[in-house]
């Protein structure tokens, strides 16, 4: 750190007869025409003007299209699961009458 500060300080010295010699420059500081100019910047500059309606139109009905889509998803993969467990119901009771009948039918042939 006192190696670059001594750094720091060399360049200054050396630099410091070169920055007397120069030429005063009056400053003028217009307010007004800096705002003009600020303005006009910004007017130019693509990331503050506002998009066209058509674009903000397209994006919402785009974000719109996306949320339907997942909506639509989510209740195609309900209906798949209601159907796989009603045909899992189904088959339980399907077994459930035909274990009755099996046990009737070895009680009737029972001496």
């Amino acid at each position: 750190m006192l190696v670059s500060l001594l750094g720091m300080l060399v360049i200054l010295l050396r630099k410091i007869p070169v920055l007397v010699e120069l030429p005063e420059i009056p400053i003028e500081f217009n307010l007004k025409a800096k705002l003009i100019e600020i303005k006009e910047k910004i007017k130019i500059s693509k990331y503050f003007q506002l998009p066209s309606l058509e674009i903000v139109l397209q994006k919402i009905l785009s974000k719109i299209r996306i949320l339907t889509l997942k909506t639509d998803n989510k209740t195609a993969n309900w209906l798949q699961r209601l159907r796989e467990k009603s045909k899992k119901n189904k088959f339980k009771e399907d077994n459930y009458w035909q274990e009755i009948k099996k046990a009737t039918k070895d009680n009737e042939n029972l001496p």
